[in-house]
């Protein structure tokens, strides 16, 4: 008996759990690159930011209940949980980031921030397409969509390494030190939309 055919109707919770999260995720991406085009309004985004990251939480427990209380899921058990938590990392590593600009008094321009933001964005809204199929189980456009968020993770690397160079030539310690940890968040972000995509790529093999 193939995947579809012994999912039952009231599964369709733990699908629809994961693309509010995925939802969720995306909100947050695109709330981030506006952030570092309205300074001015900074304080008030990073409080919705913080919000946004609440509700991920919320979801985050919302599946794990969900687990606890159901005897067959559509996906196996440990990859829904994996998958939740390890997306759940992209908001709050998100979220971190913003709170540490804020609070290091940071001020634009954000030239390379807004560089990795772009690639987080096209990112996330490749993963967010990608889970909108995994209840269809759509290998080949799940593929295609997992190429190109290895390729963004690539570009991010690069620019992660040239930007860390041009930051030890300012030879100023304390901008260094700040924004040497901004940006590995920043980097970290990128490699961890990777690890989401390949426990995608997992589960669809597993259930195909």
């Amino acid at each position: 008996m193939g995947f579809k055919e012994w999912i039952i109707p009231q599964d369709k919770i733990f699908f629809n759990i994961l693309e509010e999260q995925s939802d969720l995720v995306l909100k947050a991406a695109k709330l981030f690159k506006k952030m570092l085009d309205e300074y001015e309004n900074f304080p008030v985004n990073i409080k919705r930011m913080h919000i946004i990251e609440h509700e991920g939480d919320e979801i985050v427990h919302k599946m794990i209940q969900k687990l606890h209380k159901s005897f067959i899921t559509p996906i196996d058990q440990e990859d829904l949980a994996n998958l939740t938590t390890l997306y759940d990392d992209v908001l709050d590593y998100i979220d971190s980031v913003t709170n540490r600009i804020f609070l290091f008094e940071l001020k634009p321009p954000y030239t390379i921030i807004k560089e990795f933001a772009v690639i987080i964005e096209k990112q996330v809204n490749e993963v967010n397409a990608a889970l909108k199929q995994i209840r269809k189980i759509k290998q080949e456009e799940i593929e295609k969509r997992f190429k190109l968020v290895h390729s963004l993770e690539n570009e991010a690397d690069d620019l992660h390494d040239n930007s860390m160079v041009k930051l030890y030539k300012t030879k100023d310690p304390v901008q260094i030190i700040i924004k040497k940890e901004i940006y590995d968040f920043l980097e970290e972000i990128t490699d961890k939309c990777e690890d989401v995509c390949l426990v995608i790529q997992d589960i669809v093999m597993k259930n195909a």
